[in-house]
């Protein structure tokens, strides 16, 4: 497993030298997501905490890409949803990609009856939708100008945060009480 390791870090820093700009519809962030998912397993962290923001990150890509497609006049739901697709499917891919572990039955990584991954990748998607609609209401309501310098960067990172803070206590204080999440 450390060799595998080894190889993946050391392709990593090779593409970084070989890559000048990495841009937003490349898979770069992505893999980098799949990356930091096993690294995060060794280091102990539960996948609902890397899928939340594995779901903000996935959101963010897309409206990445829908602008930039807006810009380039491409539009249609056709295009927006194809959009949605790719990223959606490319963050599957990295899931899902065999570890070389023992299959681990989905009853032994889940929370409240669903997959830890899956349920973080879809409250961060969730909480950072929720919190681009809530900026966007307080710009409306300010003039169209933000109330403090990077309002725009700061409302869904803090939320993303708010909701790991959440999600790391109910996974350390909820079985010191014997309430099985599972």
């Amino acid at each position: 497993m450390k060799k595998h390791l080894n190889l993946a870090l050391l392709a990593c820093f090779c593409a970084m030298c070989v890559v000048s700009v990495a841009h937003a519809v490349c898979p770069v962030c992505t893999i980098a997501i799949g990356a930091g998912l096993e690294g995060m397993r060794m280091l102990g962290v539960k996948d609902v905490i890397t899928g939340i923001w594995a779901g903000g990150l996935t959101i963010s890509l897309i409206g990445w890409t829908a602008n930039y497609m807006r810009r380039r006049n491409v539009r249609g739901w056709f295009w927006y949803l194809l959009n949605a697709f790719v990223y959606v499917v490319l963050l599957a891919s990295v899931y899902f990609v065999p570890r070389g572990d023992p299959i681990v039955k989905w009853w032994e990584n889940c929370m409240w009856g669903m997959d830890q991954f899956l349920l973080g990748v879809l409250v961060g998607a969730v909480v950072f939708i929720l919190m681009e609609v809530w900026y966007m209401h307080i710009k409306k309501n300010n003039g169209g100008h933000a109330q403090f310098p990077f309002q725009k960067v700061v409302m869904p990172f803090g939320g993303l945060l708010l909701v790991t803070l959440v999600f790391w206590l109910i996974i350390k204080v909820l079985p010191a009480y014997g309430v099985v999440l599972c």
